[in-house]
C-alpha cells in the first residue's frame, strides 16, 4: 500500500493553479494558505515565487504558473478581462492584479514567463451571429475537452502553444450555432494553418469542444486517399475518443468480445501498449456526458449501414428524455450519443451517409451537426465556371462531383456547422460568395499561428534577405544549414544524378546514427522512425523505376560498413552536420558526438533498421505494384526510404521525416506547397533535418526552374497573405470588423507568373482597388522581358524631370549602421502620380492599386509631396552618362525564374522607412534624414540596372541576358537609355495608413463592379 507523499508549498500551489486556470487567477497567496493549513508549513511570497520559478523547465509548479499565466493571457470573452485584451500588458497586469502579488513577484513572472506575442488572427462577420458560447457553458460542459488537454499536456506540448489552441478553439465554436437553439442556421468559416503544423489538433480540440456543447454528429473529411483517413481516425481514436468508447461496453480482457474492434486486428503497437486515452471511467453511464459512436473505423470507411441503421438513429429507443421534443432540445441534447464518421472525400461514401440520413427515423432538421473539412482546397471547391456562358445560361448551378454532395449534405442537415481546414487557402477564398449552396467561408475565417517548435518556411527560406557576408554560413543563412542542392541533369549524365541520390542516402544513414547515438545517453530522446522522402514525379510509372535505381544506389555504391563508406560519412559529419549543429544555439541542448569515431556502432544500428525488411525503399502510391501496406508506422518502428508522389504529398504525416530529396514541379503554389512534408515539428533532431532539392529543374518545353526559389517566393506570397489576415483581424471600437470574409480574395498575391496561386478553374472572384501600408517599403521591379529596349527608354524618360532636380551627393543612414552616398529632391505628388502611370510592369495592374491609394492619400491630405532618393556610387566606373543625365549604374541582374530584378537593398529601404517616419524603422538615422522627414512625405527610391540586348541564343532560350555580362566589369562606356532599366521602390507615409489600407471592388451579382469598399 502506498502513502500520499507530504504536501509541500510547490504541491499546494500546483494544485491551486490547477483548480483555477479554467475559471480565472483569483488571490493567490491565500488559496495556498488554504491548501496547506492543516499542516506546519509557513507559506510567503517568497516560497510560493521560488517554487514557479525552479530553473527545471518541467518541473509540475512551474508548468502549472506557466499553463494559468498562458491561458489567461490568451482568453478572448471572460467577466474578469474587463476591458483587457489578449496577449497585451494591459491583460498581464489585470491577472497580477487579481493574483494579489508584488511588484517583484510580477518582476519574475514577468521575466520567466512572458506573455506569447503572436496570436491567432480572425476575420469575423457579425451580421449572422447570437453569442451563445459563453464562460458558464463552458464550464457545465467539458469533459472531451479536458481529456484531450489532458492528452496534449502528457505529450510535452509548449505551454504557450496549449493555451493558443485553447482560445483559438474557443473562438471558433463561439462562431459556430448554438446546437440547442429553438433557431438554428448554418454557418462556414475556414482555418487556414501552415503544411504540418498541427491544424488536426486545431479540429480535434474543435470536435472536443462542439461535442461538450452538444453537437450530436460529427463528420470529418479528410481528403481523397485512405491513408490519410486512416491517419486521421486513428488520432482522433487514440486521442479523443478514447479507449471505452472504442470498446463501447466490452470488456477489454474478453477475446471473444473484442475481437472485432480494429485495433485488435491490425495489432496496433500503441493500443497494446495503452497508449490510447483512457477515460478512466464507464461513459456510458456518466450523466450529461455522452457516449461517442464510430461509424468508421480505423480501415474501413462509411459504408451503408442497411438493418443497423439505428447506429446513426439518434430517434432510437432510450436516448431521448423527452421523445415529443427534437433532439436539440435542452431537454435532450446532452442524453443524445453523438456519432462520429472519419470519411473521404469519395463519391461512394458520401452517398451512402446520405442514403442514411435520408432513411432514419430521425430528421436532418432535429440533428446539431458538424461537418470538419480537413484539405478543405482539395476536392471540395466547385470547379465549374459559375460566370462561364454557359452557366449563365442554365436553370441549375452545375457542380464537381464533391462539391454537390457536401451541398446536398448541408441541405440536408440545416443545423450542420461546415468548417474548412487547409494550409493552402487561395482555392477556398476563391470562391464565389454569390453561391449561398457552396462553401464561401462566409462566416469566419482564422489565421493559426504555430507553435515557435514549427520548422516552417521561415526556418528553411532566407525570407528577409542576408547580411552581406551571411550567404554560406549556416549561423545566419537557413539555406546554408538546411538545404542542399540538386543540379544533376540525369538526362545529359545519369553518373552525376546517381552521386546526388548517394550523398542523400549518406545523410539518411548518418542522421540514423546519431539518433541512434542520441537514444543510447539515456536522456529520454526516443526516435522510434527515421524517413527519407523521395519525390520526383506525379506519374505512378515512375516511382517504381526510381525506387529501384535507389535500391542500385543503395547496394552499389553506399557500401556503409565498407572503410569507403565510413570515409565518406566522417566527411560528412565534419564538414556538414557538426558544423550546422555547432553554429547556433538553439541546438545546444541536443547533445552531438565530439568525434565521428563514437558514432561507428551506431552506424551500423540504423543500417540493420533500414534493411530490416532486405530492402531499404518502399514505394508508396497506392498501385498493386506499390508497397502501400507495408508503410506501417503503428505497429513498429519505420526506418525507410519511402518513393512517392500525391500519396504522400498533402496532409498524411511521413513520421520521423528527417532527409527529403525533391525534384517535382507543380504549376499552381498550393499544389506545390503541398508537397513540403519537410515542414513540420522534429522534437530532438531539428538541427538533422536536410533538404535536397532541385535548382535547375527542365518543364516539358526545355525551361529551367529553381525549385527552392519557387517555395521561397511562394513562402514571402503567403506571409504577406498572413500578414495581412492578422492586419485586418482587428475589430475597430464601435465592434464592426475592419474586414470581412468576402473582402479576404483580393488580399491574396502572386510572385511568380508561372506559378498561380492556386488552379485556374477556382479562381473567379476578385478584383483589388488599392492598397498601401505606411511606412513599408514596396519594391516594383517585375519588368518584363526587355526586348527591343523600348520599355527601357519610356521609363527613363519617365525619370529624367526627377533626376535634373536632384541634390548634390549627401550621406544617408542606412541599415545596422551602414551609410550610403545619394542625392535628393522633394517633388510634388502629381508629379510623381505621372512617374508611375508611364511605367509598364510584367503584371498590367500591378501599379494600379498603388496609384490609387495614392490619390486616396494626397485628396485626403495626408500625402503632399515626395522625397526621391537616387545613391550615388562613388566609384566612376559605375556611372554613365545618359543624354545630358549622369547616373549610377548598379549590379542588380535580371532573376532567372521570373519577370524582374532582386530587390532593394535594405540600407537604401531603412532610408525610406526613416522618411516615411515608419514607426519601427531598420535603421537609426543620421541628421540629413531626419531633416527630410515630414509627417505627410512619401519616400521614392530610384535605381538603375545596366540591361543588355539579348544575344541571338539568349533571345531563343529563356530570354534573360547570361550573368557575367551584366558585370560591371564588361560593361561598354557607352549606354543608351534602351540598355538600362529605372527600378523604384516607395513607401507611403505612415500616418497616411498607419494600418495598412485596401480598398476594391468586390465582384458579386449584387453590388455594382464599380462599387468600392474601404477597409
Amino acid at each position: 500500500m502506498t502513502t500520499a507523499a507530504a504536501p509541500t508549498v510547490a504541491t499546494a500551489v500546483q494544485k491551486v493553479l490547477n483548480q483555477i486556470r479554467d475559471t480565472g487567477p483569483e488571490e493567490l497567496l491565500y488559496r495556498v494558505e488554504g491548501e496547506l493549513r492543516k499542516t506546519s508549513i509557513a507559506v510567503s511570497e517568497a516560497n510560493v515565487r521560488e517554487a514557479v520559478t525552479v530553473p527545471d523547465l518541467n518541473d509540475p509548479a512551474r508548468r502549472a504558473m506557466h499553463m494559468a499565466l498562458a491561458m489567461w493571457d490568451a482568453v478572448a470573452a471572460a467577466d474578469w478581462i474587463e476591458t483587457t485584451k489578449p496577449g497585451t500588458p494591459d491583460r498581464r497586469e489585470r491577472i497580477y492584479d487579481l493574483l494579489e502579488i508584488s511588484e517583484g513577484m510580477r518582476e519574475a513572472l514577468d521575466g520567466e514567463f512572458p506573455s506569447a506575442s503572436q496570436m491567432d488572427a480572425m476575420i469575423v462577420d457579425p451580421k449572422n451571429w447570437t453569442p451563445w458560447y459563453d464562460e458558464e457553458r463552458r464550464a457545465d460542459h467539458d469533459f472531451y475537452w479536458r481529456a484531450y488537454r489532458g492528452v496534449l499536456e502528457r505529450k510535452g506540448w509548449d505551454v504557450d502553444a496549449l493555451a493558443t489552441l485553447d482560445r483559438s478553439t474557443t473562438e471558433i465554436v463561439q462562431r459556430l450555432a448554438d446546437p440547442s437553439a429553438a433557431k438554428g442556421y448554418q454557418t462556414k468559416g475556414l482555418v487556414v494553418g501552415h503544411v504540418q503544423s498541427g491544424k488536426t489538433a486545431n479540429f480535434t480540440g474543435i470536435v472536443a469542444k462542439a461535442v461538450d456543447a452538444g453537437y450530436r454528429l460529427i463528420i470529418v473529411l479528410t481528403g481523397t486517399i485512405e491513408l490519410l483517413r486512416g491517419q486521421t481516425q486513428r488520432r482522433l481514436d487514440m486521442e479523443l475518443v478514447g479507449e471505452e468508447n472504442i470498446l463501447d461496453g466490452a470488456d477489454r480482457n474478453d477475446a471473444s468480445s473484442i475481437r472485432d474492434i480494429d485495433y485488435i486486428g491490425t495489432q496496433d503497437a500503441d493500443w497494446y501498449a495503452g497508449k490510447f486515452l483512457r477515460h478512466g471511467q464507464d461513459v456510458h453511464s456518466l450523466p450529461e456526458v455522452p457516449a461517442i459512436k464510430r461509424l468508421t473505423t480505423v480501415d474501413r470507411d462509411y459504408r451503408k449501414l442497411r438493418l443497423g441503421r439505428d447506429a446513426l438513429d439518434f430517434r432510437r429507443t432510450g436516448e431521448l428524455r423527452d421523445t415529443g421534443k427534437p433532439v436539440f432540445a435542452p431537454e435532450n441534447i446532452h442524453s443524445v450519443d453523438v456519432r462520429i464518421a472519419v470519411m473521404k472525400k469519395n463519391t461512394t461514401a458520401l452517398k451512402n451517409l446520405l442514403h442514411d440520413l435520408k432513411n432514419i427515423r430521425a430528421d436532418g432538421k432535429e440533428i446539431p451537426a458538424l461537418i470538419i473539412d480537413d484539405e478543405a482546397d482539395q476536392a471540395s471547391v466547385n470547379t465549374v465556371n459559375p460566370r462561364s456562358k454557359q452557366e449563365a445560361a442554365a436553370e441549375s448551378k452545375k457542380r464537381s462531383a464533391i462539391n454537390k454532395l457536401i451541398a446536398e449534405l448541408l441541405q440536408e442537415l440545416p443545423r450542420a456547422q461546415y468548417v474548412g481546414y487547409t494550409a493552402t487557402p487561395f482555392a477556398n477564398v476563391f470562391i464565389s460568395p454569390d453561391d449561398s449552396e457552396d462553401l464561401f467561408p462566409k462566416d469566419f475565417l482564422v489565421s493559426l499561428q504555430p507553435s515557435s517548435a514549427y520548422m516552417g518556411g521561415r526556418y528553411f527560406h532566407d525570407l528577409w534577405g542576408l547580411e552581406e557576408g551571411a550567404a554560406g554560413d549556416p549561423a545566419k543563412s537557413n539555406e546554408a544549414a538546411f538545404v542542399r542542392n540538386l543540379t544533376a541533369d540525369g538526362a545529359q549524365d545519369p553518373a552525376d544524378e546517381d552521386r546526388e541520390i548517394r550523398d542523400a542516402l549518406d545523410a539518411f544513414v548518418l542522421t540514423g546514427g546519431i539518433k541512434k547515438w542520441r537514444e543510447s545517453l539515456g536522456t529520454g530522446l526516443e526516435f522510434r522512425h527515421h524517413t527519407m522522402l523521395v519525390h520526383e514525379s506525379v506519374k505512378t510509372s515512375e516511382h517504381s523505376d526510381l525506387a529501384d535505381r535507389i535500391r542500385r544506389v543503395w547496394r552499389d555504391e553506399g557500401a556503409y560498413s565498407s572503410p569507403a563508406g565510413l570515409a565518406r560519412l566522417r566527411v560528412l559529419y565534419d564538414s556538414d552536420f557538426r558544423l550546422v549543429h555547432d553554429s547556433r544555439a538553439e541546438w545546444n541542448a541536443l547533445p552531438m558526438p565530439s568525434s565521428f569515431d563514437e558514432l561507428k556502432a551506431h552506424i551500423g544500428a540504423a543500417v540493420d533498421e533500414i534493411t530490416v525488411d532486405s530492402d531499404p525503399v518502399v514505394v508508396v502510391n497506392g498501385t498493386k505494384d506499390s508497397d502501400y501496406d507495408a508503410m506501417d508506422f503503428q505497429t513498429r518502428p519505420y526506418w525507410r526510404v519511402m518513393v512517392g508522389g500525391a500519396k504522400l504529398s498533402r496532409g498524411f504525416t511521413v513520421e520521423g521525416l528527417t532527409i527529403t530529396y525533391y525534384r517535382r514541379r507543380a504549376a499552381a503554389a498550393d499544389t506545390l506547397m503541398q508537397m513540403g512534408r519537410w515542414f513540420g515539428y522534429r522534437p530532438g533532431y531539428g538541427d538533422l533535418v536536410r533538404l535536397y532539392i532541385a535548382r535547375n529543374i527542365l518543364d516539358g518545353r526545355g525551361k529551367s526552374y529553381d525549385l527552392y526559389d519557387a517555395f521561397t517566393s511562394i513562402i514571402e506570397d503567403e506571409e504577406e497573405f498572413r500578414d495581412q489576415l492578422r492586419k485586418f483581424s482587428e475589430i475597430e471600437e464601435d465592434g464592426r470588423p475592419v474586414v470581412r470574409p468576402i473582402h479576404v480574395p483580393p488580399l491574396v498575391f502572386q510572385q511568380l507568373p508561372w506559378l498561380k496561386p492556386t488552379g485556374s478553374n477556382k479562381m473567379y472572384n476578385a478584383v483589388l482597388a488599392y492598397e498601401g501600408d505606411g511606412g513599408v517599403v514596396k519594391d516594383f521591379n517585375q519588368h518584363d522581358d526587355r526586348k527591343d529596349g523600348s520599355r527601357n527608354r519610356a521609363h527613363f524618360s519617365a525619370v529624367i524631370s526627377l533626376l535634373k532636380s536632384l541634390s548634390e551627393p549627401q550621406r544617408f543612414s542606412g541599415q545596422a549602421g551602414t551609410s550610403f552616398l545619394g542625392r535628393h529632391a522633394i517633388v510634388p505628388t502629381p508629379l510623381v502620380i505621372d512617374f508611375l502611370k508611364a511605367f509598364t510592369l510584367s503584371s498590367p495592374d500591378q501599379l494600379r492599386p498603388t496609384i490609387r491609394m495614392i490619390e486616396k492619400a494626397a485628396d485626403e491630405g495626408t500625402l503632399t509631396e515626395w522625397v526621391v532618393v537616387v545613391p550615388h556610387l562613388e566609384d566612376p566606373s559605375y556611372r554613365r552618362q545618359l543624354g545630358d543625365v549622369e547616373v549610377s549604374i548598379a549590379e542588380r541582374q535580371r532573376r532567372r525564374d521570373r519577370p524582374g530584378f532582386a530587390g532593394s537593398e535594405r540600407r537604401h529601404r531603412a532610408t525610406l522607412e526613416v522618411i516615411t517616419q515608419s514607426p519601427n524603422p531598420s535603421a537609426q538615422a543620421g541628421d540629413h534624414a531626419l531633416a527630410l522627414a515630414g509627417p505627410t512625405r512619401g519616400a521614392l527610391l530610384l535605381t538603375f540596372a545596366f540591361d543588355p540586348e539579348l544575344t541571338a541564343e539568349e533571345a531563343n532560350g529563356d530570354g534573360r541576358a547570361d550573368r557575367e555580362r551584366v558585370k560591371r566589369a564588361s560593361w561598354p562606356q557607352e549606354m543608351s537609355a534602351d540598355s538600362v532599366a529605372t527600378l523604384f521602390s516607395l513607401a507611403m507615409p505612415y500616418a497616411s495608413a498607419p494600418r495598412g489600407r485596401i480598398g476594391f471592388t468586390v465582384r458579386r451579382d449584387d453590388l455594382a463592379d464599380s462599387a468600392i469598399v474601404d477597409v
